[in-house]
């Protein structure tokens, strides 16, 4: 993801038709019910702006259904993180939407090639990686723009996160936490065994990296773009896509931005 260069302006109107969406847990549900009930509700796809009940495994969801539509998503917490959402508070809603920030966010896209010959092509918001099916390690080749960058990575896997998603399982295999201003595309070992010392590199966002499989029918690797799971890969090819983006809203002082940096001071 890239930070838009419009980013965070507030909404000129507080949008009138809300779409809510809800996890199946009962603490959402229950505020799901109570919000429509005094706000009211509409399709999807006729709505001014959806509000999210839920975790940040939820928020991507509607992230993902959201990306390309430009219907500007805000999340409301009634899961356990909640890192892409704001603290839930039923009380003047249209009120918080009208002053809410805006991020504009574009998703990685991944194309993955199988032993078989099929191709697959799917988004990430949050990362895209590779990881072993079996007890051995995997042996990764890595191009970056079209030129041969590491030539054997043995490794558990490796991963290519945005900028909001290096927070999450890039930073838990000790990849660097991006601003969203960075521009930046975090690629990260997960495990390496050789080389041993490599803690993985930045990469501009308008980089294009090739992952080949070797070894693939001993060592076989499966990959993963978020939501989406393809297994016994032979390559995959990730890029951000700038053709597609989702807005995510937020409460001022409050935004996805600020958020990363906090990250970066935490215990």
């Amino acid at each position: 993801m890239s930070l838009d260069p419009s980013a965070f302006p507030p909404l000129r109107d507080p949008p009138a038709r809300l779409c809510f969406l809800a996890t199946q847990t009962p603490v959402a549900q229950e505020a799901y019910q109570r919000l429509v009930d005094r706000y009211g509700d509409c399709a999807f796809d006729d709505a001014e702006a959806v509000i999210c009940l839920g975790g940040d495994g939820f928020m991507l969801e509607t992230l993902r259904r959201a990306t390309g539509r430009y219907i500007p998503v805000y999340g409301m917490n009634c899961g356990s993180v909640g890192f892409l959402m704001n603290p839930f508070d039923e009380d003047d809603l249209p009120a918080r939407l009208a002053v809410a920030q805006l991020a504009t966010l574009y998703p990685l896209i991944m194309r993955a090639v199988c032993g078989d010959g099929t191709e697959h092509e799917a988004y990430a918001l949050n990362d895209v990686f590779l990881f072993r099916q079996t007890r051995q390690a995997a042996k990764i080749r890595i191009d970056i723009d079209g030129r041969e960058r590491m030539p054997e990575l043995i490794c558990d896997g490796v991963l290519v996160s945005t900028p909001a998603g290096s927070t999450a399982y890039n930073l838990s295999a000790h990849g660097p936490i991006v601003p969203l201003s960075g521009n930046l595309l975090p690629l990260t070992p997960i495990s390496a065994f050789r080389p041993r010392r490599w803690r993985g590199a930045l990469l501009p966002s308008t980089a294009e990296v090739t992952f080949t499989v070797l070894e693939a029918e001993k060592r076989p690797v499966a990959a993963v773009a978020d939501f989406t799971e393809v297994r016994d890969v032979v390559s995959v090819t990730v890029r951000e896509n700038r053709d597609q983006s989702v807005t995510v809203l937020f409460d001022p002082g409050q935004n996805l931005s600020e958020r990363i940096i906090a990250e970066q001071f935490s215990a």
